[in-house]
């Protein structure tokens, strides 16, 4: 995009509510859908600047949503920026407040708690998948499958925070590191 012209904010708003809205798969998906759109489709910034924006938007809380907000300051300034951030919140915030205003006017009605019941179970499976698939593809070895298999009887028997399961894997490699490293 040429730096003279100027893309409104009506566009960008435009644009982030319907990445907003259709963006699903987590942070990685939005990313690339925000991508597709930002840099092929309307070519309002080049791949390198979109990078540059998301390797600062992982610094802190959700890169998608500061990726989407890096593109819009880049476009409009704080401004843009805000309408962009804004934009893409909006469809999950009113889908929440929906759902939210449904629960609370019919939470009593019992086809509604047996609905809501037989979710768990599916829930529960979701995660398990999940973490099964990314166990296959990011623990290799048997030191490692050890420590993921450590890691969930912490949590899961007795009730570690994250933290403290991250602290004591951290302690447990910089240890390990240091005993190879002295004997060998």
């Amino acid at each position: 995009m040429e730096r003279s012209q100027r893309v409104s904010l009506l566009e960008i708003f435009k644009v982030f509510f319907f990445i907003g809205a259709t963006g699903f798969g987590g942070g990685m998906a939005i990313v690339s859908l925000t991508e597709r759109v930002c840099v092929h489709e309307k070519k309002w910034i080049s791949m390198e600047e979109f990078m540059h924006g998301l390797a600062f938007g992982q610094i802190l809380g959700p890169f998608s949503l500061n990726t989407c907000t890096f593109v819009g300051y880049y476009l409009r300034g704080p401004v843009g920026g805000i309408i962009a951030a804004s934009a893409f919140i909006a469809p999950s915030f009113i889908l929440i407040c929906l759902l939210s205003w449904l629960y609370f006017t019919f939470h009593e009605l019992p086809q509604l708690q047996s609905a809501l019941n037989g979710t768990n179970p599916v829930i529960i499976a979701l995660i398990i998948v999940a973490a099964v698939g990314m166990g296959r593809s990011k623990v290799k070895g048997n030191e490692a499958w050890l420590m993921a298999l450590a890691a969930f009887a912490a949590a899961a028997l007795l009730n570690a925070s994250a933290l403290t399961i991250l602290v004591a894997a951290a302690v447990w490699s910089l240890g390990r590191s240091w005993y190879r490293r002295e004997h060998s």
